[in-house]
């Protein structure tokens, strides 16, 4: 019944579902309720099993049953409210209904255990106003909080991972639906309180095991923690003697992990996973900032001495022992990540600004680091792997720290910049801009065959110039204007590698958009110079066919279309487009005809062509209004017909193809869209 039938409309999909759910759902549901309690009082039932497994997936679909329309997303862990009729109210304030899977947790194995904890996931997601009164709805939260200090007191079932999975689940789903003012007036409070901090820090320390599950509970307390300003009344919430303990059992495990890996290489590391890194680090900051400045000392009294033998390291010869030093890299990774994760909480934070002095010392520890990892040994290791992975939480502490003290959204006069002054001599948030610029450039330069860091590091490049005040504090620094002047191949050896050319786009819209801010001619005369070199190369030879389709020519020509579209994305006004226009036209669009002339059955070269020329007639911001007295707009026009027209015509004659979508068909689309562009861009008068 949640599921839309072909040829039925959605209308008429909800005016049968809603006819289903007044009528039908809830019978079903207690039959599925008197089913399971008449099997667990006379278990000399026949298939007693299967039939069991039958009613708890039957009660299980009731309860994920779209009750509203919604359309919940089942893949979605974020269930949000389950909007239950009123008329299910006996039956789900009836404290029996609860226990009934509970019981059958304590008597089954999965995949019926898990399946009834998935049961009372639903149950703790119930509405707020389907209860009669407070006094119901805390007797129910009551129940569930009983239910689940009985599984933690007793530990049963919790050896099986689907069952530890879904009980995470649950303990997650408490907080999100009840607040911690009802929480901490439950009877009991303190001792579930207490075994929850067990059980986490328990599941922290076996990572192993546990590493999906962990989510659950972090968000747990993260949304704990979260809610203590809110607190009101005399009931003590208890946090402040467990989240501490929870937070550094966090971190040590994590720095842990990296020995237990390097033993046993078979062993998942849990920094290759992304994506439950990032879960995890979306609750850490609360965690951290519950209390900062202790939390802060004992994450410095570990970051030190790591960046100190890392330092040491520094000193190593080619061929020395490197166990020590991948120990080291691994941990940095772990703290660089951690401290980037809670520099970004101060969005979120609502604290003092005397957080922003902690913020200081910590991040102070990264540039410390930052110092010495492009010199001596460091140097001859930027292809192992645990390196790289530093560079990442590298990168993804600038991403952080910028959001919140550089650019738009930065504190300019915040007191986060006065330890990183004492420690490590940045003054303000313009120093502070040049070191994380330096290391842009450093890794381009470095990194030339790790596109996973390529990407990274033009994405922090293309965030930092893409607002208006960090793109006008970049334009101040020599780096950049260094950048802008030496910007190919030989400066950054990554534009030559095959897996980096759809970087090159972005590459040069950054750079384009530092460009185009000053609005300076002779600087774009300058900057585009050795493009110019290329199109004279190119044009003096490019009657000669087979010198033409030569594969040096041929991936000179892919990066050369690849730039150019990024250029080109840059220009945002009119006065830029003109410059842009005026050296492509006339100049230089018989290579572009020549090249899809040439190159009709490589797709590879074609489609970054029309990919550019595609973005070149694309009139946004109004950046191709000409003057009313300027036949350009119709020149346009004309050369946008006879790409069309070359391509077309050739592309049609192409048989026996094998991947006809990408070399036909792709081909065909961009045509068309370069064609809607063209049309619609309103730069050319049809009447004429």
């Amino acid at each position: 019944m949640n599921q839309p039938l072909p040829g039925r409309s959605l209308t008429q999909h909800r005016k049968c579902a809603v006819n289903f759910r007044d009528l039908g759902l809830l019978p079903i549901f207690q039959t599925a309720l008197s089913s399971l309690r008449e099997l667990g009082a006379n278990s000399s039932v026949a298939n007693a099993d299967r039939i069991k497994e039958q009613a708890i997936v039957l009660a299980l679909k009731c309860l994920c049953f779209d009750f509203v329309g919604t359309s919940l997303d089942e893949s979605n862990e974020d269930l949000g409210t389950i909007q239950v009729p009123s008329a299910w109210r006996p039956v789900m304030e009836e404290p029996s209904t609860m226990q009934l899977f509970f019981d059958i947790y304590g008597a089954t194995q999965p995949p019926l255990s898990n399946q009834a904890i998935e049961c009372l996931v639903r149950f703790a997601c119930v509405r707020r106003s389907l209860f009669a009164s407070e006094t119901e709805r805390n007797t129910y939260l009551t129940n569930l909080i009983k239910g689940t200090r009985e599984i933690l007191v007793t530990q049963k079932g919790l050896s099986e991972h689907a069952n530890y999975h879904e009980f995470c689940r649950l303990l997650g789903r408490l907080k999100t639906n009840y607040q911690l003012s009802e929480l901490v007036s439950v009877e009991n409070y303190s001792d579930w309180i207490q075994r929850v901090a067990d059980f986490t820090i328990k599941s922290l320390m076996s990572w192993q095991w546990a590493s999906n599950s962990v989510y659950y509970i972090l968000g747990l307390w993260s949304r704990l923690v979260s809610s203590m300003p809110y607190l009101r009344g005399n009931k003590p919430s208890l946090l402040d003697n467990y989240v501490p303990k929870i937070t550094e059992a966090y971190i040590t495990s994590r720095l842990d992990s990296v020995q237990l890996v390097l033993r046993n290489p078979s062993v998942e590391d849990m920094l290759e996973n992304e994506e439950q890194l990032q879960e995890q680090f979306d609750c850490l900051p609360f965690l951290c900032r519950f209390q900062y400045e202790e939390l802060s000392k004992y994450l410095c009294s570990l970051t030190d001495p790591l960046v100190k033998g890392f330092t040491d390291c520094g000193n190593l010869s080619i061929g020395s022992d490197v166990s020590q030093l991948l120990l080291l890299e691994g941990q940095l990774t772990w703290i660089v990540y951690i401290i980037g994760a809670v520099i970004r909480g101060r969005l979120n934070s609502s604290s003092a600004e005397s957080q922003e002095s902690i913020d200081g010392d910590l991040a102070a520890r990264v540039f410390a680091l930052l110092r010495v990892m492009d010199s001596g040994f460091h140097a001859q290791r930027y292809r192992e792997r645990s390196r790289q992975r530093l560079d990442k939480a590298l990168l993804s502490f600038f991403q952080n720290f910028r959001r919140v003290y550089v650019g738009e959204q930065a504190i300019h006069s915040s007191k986060v910049y006065g330890p990183l002054k004492e420690h490590v001599g940045i003054p303000d948030h313009l120093t502070a801009l040049d070191i994380i610029v330096n290391k842009i450039a450093t890794n381009l330069k470095v990194f030339p065959q790790c596109e996973e860091l390529v990407d990274l590091t033009l994405t922090l490049f293309q965030d930092l110039a893409a607002g208006y005040m960090s793109g006008k504090l970049l334009l101040k620094l020599n780096t950049i204007n260094y950048i802008l002047g030496h910007h190919t191949h030989e400066y950054f050896p990554f534009l030559d590698e095959a897996e980096n050319t759809r970087h090159r786009t972005t590459f040069y819209a950054t750079l384009g958009r530092l460009l185009f801010m000053d609005d300076s001619p002779s600087k774009f005369k300058a900057f585009v110079a050795p493009f110019q070199q290329v199109f004279a190369m190119m044009e003096s030879q490019a009657e000669d066919i087979k010198w033409l389709r030569s594969e040096q020519v041929k991936a000179s020509l892919i990066g050369l279309f690849r730039d150019l579209r990024g250029i080109t994305m840059a220009t945002n006004s009119r006065r830029n487009y003109a410059m842009l226009f005026d050296w492509l036209y006339p100049d230089h669009m018989p290579l572009i005809r020549r090249t899809l002339e040439a190159y009709t059955d490589t797709p590879a070269v074609t489609t970054p062509l029309l990919k550019f020329f595609a973005e070149f007639v694309l009139n946004k911001t109004q950046r191709l209004a000409f003057e009313a007295s300027s036949p350009n707009g119709i020149k346009l026009f004309w050369e946008t017909s006879k790409i069309i027209v070359a391509h077309g015509s050739r592309i049609l004659q192409v048989t026996n193809v094998q991947d006809v979508y990408a070399q036909k068909y792709k081909g065909a689309a961009l045509c068309f869209v370069i064609l809607l562009r063209g049309l619609a861009g309103n730069y050319v008068n049809f009447g004429v």
